[in-house]
This record gives structure tokens, sequence and C-alpha cells, in this order.
């Protein structure tokens, strides 16, 4: 398969910039990304790049800093040796490990992730993942039917079920996801995750007593109405993949409208998630 890379490089960008405009080259198609001198390299199959749709994320993402792009065909590269090469162990709350196949056994951690991150996304390194694992940690998962919504690798699946949660359903909109969560169920030897492709419509009629969607502001705001229809009466909702600020009361006004309370959040470099709860 023939790959282009569009190189992005500015002067001004902050992590979080970079790390909101990476999350909107994801959703557009780009499913490898590399930091570079000044900015940084993002992957796309040939075919599937929309020079109009990577504008209108630039338009409405880029606000306040320089940027810069090139678009380059480039020769074939080994994918998995790329991951490997920036995918490092992460502790989450000095109880949760997460690695790959290739790293070594900690068995002295509480809990072990082992995840094959392939082109998907979710390996507990961005913020927002890692907020989500604490909340797992934190929060009562024993007997529970979940749902992991936008599960990318199922790591947060995963996590549910290592902490005794009884049925799990991870939904992905992207067939890559799809086959990563079912690889890696396999690799940490769970039976009770099933993985489904398809958005909001996958769960339409279905009941869950937790909900767990890392996505981001705009999805999270559409399929609200969903996640509320679908939740048990006194269940909970984590939410993360938008910040702290505007985004975080812009969601809480819309989690109320449709019989949420909102519990807590919690806040890692502007990143945020959130605790609600749905009235009995």
């Amino acid at each position: 398969m023939k790959y282009s890379a569009v190189t992005f490089t500015s002067s001004s960008i902050e992590d979080w910039q970079k790390d909101l405009l990476i999350s909107e080259l994801a959703e557009i198609g780009f499913d490898t990304f590399e930091d570079i001198d000044g900015g940084f390299e993002a992957y796309i199959p040939s075919a599937n790049l929309d020079i109009q749709a990577l504008e209108s994320v630039l338009l409405s993402e880029v606000d306040g800093f320089d940027l810069d792009y090139q678009v380059k065909e480039i020769e074939e590269k080994n994918w998995n040796q790329i991951w490997e090469s920036n995918f490092n162990p992460i502790l989450v709350d000095n109880t949760c490990y997460v690695r790959a196949t290739f790293h070594e056994d900690r068995p002295e951690y509480p809990y072990q992730i082992i995840i094959d991150p392939k082109m998907s996304f979710g390996t507990g390194h961005h913020q927002t993942t890692s907020m989500m694992l604490s909340f797992i940690l934190e929060n009562e998962f024993n007997g529970k039917e979940v749902l992991d919504m936008g599960c990318g690798t199922g790591i947060l699946a995963i996590l549910a079920s290592k902490r005794g949660a009884k049925q799990l359903l991870a939904v992905d909109y992207d067939p890559v996801c799809v086959d990563s969560v079912i690889e890696n169920v396999q690799l940490n030897d769970v039976s009770n995750i099933a993985a489904k492709l398809g958005s909001k419509e996958a769960i339409e009629g279905l009941s869950f007593e937790t909900i767990l969607a890392n996505i981001n502001r705009n999805i999270l705001l559409d399929q609200l109405d969903t996640y509320a229809a679908c939740l048990a009466n006194g269940g909970e909702l984590y939410l993360s993949g938008f910040y702290d600020g505007e985004d975080l009361e812009i969601l809480k006004q819309k989690a109320e409208s449709v019989g949420f309370q909102y519990v807590e959040n919690k806040v890692l470099d502007n990143w945020c998630a959130a605790k609600f709860t749905k009235a009995n």
C-alpha cells in the first residue's frame, strides 16, 4: 500500500495544540504519527488523502499559531517497527502497567495490560486514556455490564474486565481498531469482551451499567442522548477526549439536559476526563 507523509512544522505550536490537531487528523484517516524537529509527520494511505478535508481541519484547529505543511509520497516503511520505536511502557497510578509484547513482564503490579497497538489508538500514553484508566482503577466495576465506546485498542475494556466487569462491549467505527481489540483481548487472556464495528447505531436498544467514552467533544455531544437511553438508572458515565474549561462546561450542560448528574473531573495537561451518573 502506498502512503503519503504530511510534514507539519511550526515555531509556536504547544504540545496540547499538537495533540488536538493529531486527534482531528486521525478522524480523517491519518493513522501513524512521528515527532520531528520543529513539528511532526502524519502518514495516511495515499488513496485516502483528501486535501480539502485536511484544509478544513487546519482552518478549524489552527488558531493563534503558525503552521506549515508539505505533502509527499513515501517509500514503503516497516510500520510495526515505527510503532515499536515510539511505544514505551507506562505505569498508571503505580498500579496498572501497560506494555507491548516486546517489553518485559512486570508481574509485581496488580494490573498488567499487554497492548499491540498496530495502527489503532489507545496505548495509555495519551493524557485522556491515562485519566480514564485512573477512573477505572478508582471506581467499582465488579459484576457490571460495561460499554467501551470509541474503544481504539480496547485498553479501557481490558482494564475494566480485570477489575471484575461481568460483560463488556467494545465499539469503534474503524475496522483496524476492532481487529486490534480482538487481538489484545487474546493477549490479555480475557474472555468477556465483544468487539463491534459501528457508531451510536451499534448500541441502540442495548443496556449498560457503566459507559466509557474517550472520543472527542463533538462526537460526545452527538452521542450523549444515546448514552442516556442505554445507561441504566444509577449507572456511571465516564467521558474524555476534550479540554478543561469551555469544553467541559458545554458537555456538562448537554449531559445534564439528558438526565446525567456531574460528579467530578480530572485534568492533565489541559486535557479533561469527567464522571457523571444517571439519575434514578
